[in-house]
């Protein structure tokens, strides 16, 4: 693959993009908030509208020709889903609402049944809420204590420190794979391995890598990883969690209902096998259907043109946005992070600057970005971030800074006038 190739992707998937086309207060949208959620192609949104028009019933439970359909099609997704991340078992993917519910899923599939007192969880400073919350909630029920990896100076994953907190006490190491606000791509590899070695599980969150980059499971050898399919040019509502089969066979099932049983007695029940032991009741059929027309269109861009194209982006980003004085980049500098750079000002509010780039057509993101321990860390209150796709250009990026100079000399006037006014 050519360089040119590479650059020329958001050129030839733009078009696909309908909300792209939109104007926002007169100014063409430019949308750099793609860590909190993706815009949707036309073949993803056409999905929605064919299964309810052409295969809308209930799937498993129908011979009929409407239910075979529907059933197929969301089969198959769950197949391209496990493709996607080379998944060797495609029993080994569970449709989930979102990633948040997959945690939870193995938080207390797992860790309430697994796990006691004095047994350690290892997590990051620099989780996602998501991946925090419920690990607290095991450690107060169960017992079991939790240990935090710190960041080197370089605001990335201290591999060393991590390695410190290893013990034979260690049973969980759970963290991101890429940070949703430092950017750092994690050294998932070596994380997994140390914790294998002491005999511990592996959960990641790979929301935000599996939307950009290659992801193979069995090559990490990690034991649970989530992702979260509107991130991915995907629905809301779905996502999915990876688990080595006979992990996920060992584990009592998260929600009881229709569809997760074998066989139901008035004093007890069986449950079904993987996948569905962890499917209860009528699933998110639509959106599963959606997310794997998604899965569909980033195969057929390639998941390393994708990461070639970002990675060229994000270093033009940071180049930019580090000649502007007075700023501060969050994480470390091209090309160990993903296409996002969170940045601040010491001496203008986040969402001061988002409400003067909303004016201008642009869509960032501001605040503590579900990482408020990490934000405590790094002594911010609020960050402000921009976070980009195949479809986003230089072109964007140019006018983007030019908007952010603008409205940070806009603001320092403002307060050097404050300042020099003696009343």
């Amino acid at each position: 693959m050519t360089m040119t190739t590479v650059r020329n992707l958001a050129e030839v998937t733009r078009g696909d993009f309908p909300i792209l086309g939109q104007e926002i207060h007169g100014h063409p949208l430019i949308y750099f908030d793609n860590a909190a959620t993706s815009q949707k192609p036309r073949q993803v949104l056409q999905c929605l509208q064919e299964y309810y028009e052409f295969a809308n019933a209930n799937v498993h439970r129908g011979v009929h020709t409407l239910s075979n359909r529907a059933t197929q099609a969301y089969e198959e997704a769950r197949a391209k889903c496990a493709h996607l991340i080379h998944a060797p078992q495609v029993e080994s993917l569970i449709f989930t609402r979102n990633a948040s519910e997959a945690i939870n899923l193995v938080a207390y599939s797992w860790g309430m049944n697994e796990l006691q007192a004095g047994d350690e969880i290892i997590l990051t400073v620099m989780e996602h809420h998501s991946n925090l919350v419920p690990w607290q909630w095991v450690a107060q029920r169960t017992g079991a204590v939790l240990k935090y990896v710190h960041l080197t100076p370089q605001e990335t994953f201290d591999l060393e420190h991590y390695q410190s907190l290893l013990s034979d006490r260690t049973k969980l190491v759970a963290c991101a794979y890429v940070s949703n606000t430092l950017g750092c791509v994690n050294p998932v590899t070596e994380i997994i391995q140390w914790a294998h070695h002491w005999g511990a599980k592996v959960l990641l969150d790979a929301c935000q890598a599996v939307p950009h980059m290659v992801v193979d499971v069995p090559a990490l050898d990690c034991d649970w990883l989530v992702a979260s399919g509107h991130k991915m040019c995907g629905p809301t509502g779905a996502g999915f969690l990876y688990g080595k089969p006979e992990l996920l066979r060992q584990m009592l099932p998260f929600l009881g209902g229709g569809e997760m049983i074998a066989d139901v007695f008035l004093d007890h029940s069986t449950y079904a096998d993987i996948p569905h032991k962890f499917e209860a009741g009528t699933p998110a059929i639509a959106e599963a259907i959606m997310l794997g027309a998604a899965v569909d269109y980033l195969q057929n861009l390639g998941l390393e043109a994708i990461h070639h194209y970002e990675q060229d982006l994000v270093a033009y980003l940071w180049e930019q946005l580090r000649n502007i004085p007075g700023i501060r980049l969050f994480g470390p500098a091209p090309p160990q992070r993903a296409g996002l750079v969170t940045f601040s000002f010491a001496d203008i509010h986040p969402q001061d600057l988002s409400t003067l780039l909303d004016e201008a057509g642009i869509a960032i993101r501001v605040g503590h970005h579900c990482t408020q321990p990490l934000h405590r860390y790094l002594q911010v209150s609020a960050t402000a971030r921009a976070s980009l796709y195949f479809y986003n250009t230089r072109q964007e990026i140019d006018r983007f800074i030019q908007v952010l100079q603008d409205s940070v000399n806009f603001f320092r006037e403002i307060l050097g006038n404050a300042q020099s006014d003696p009343g």
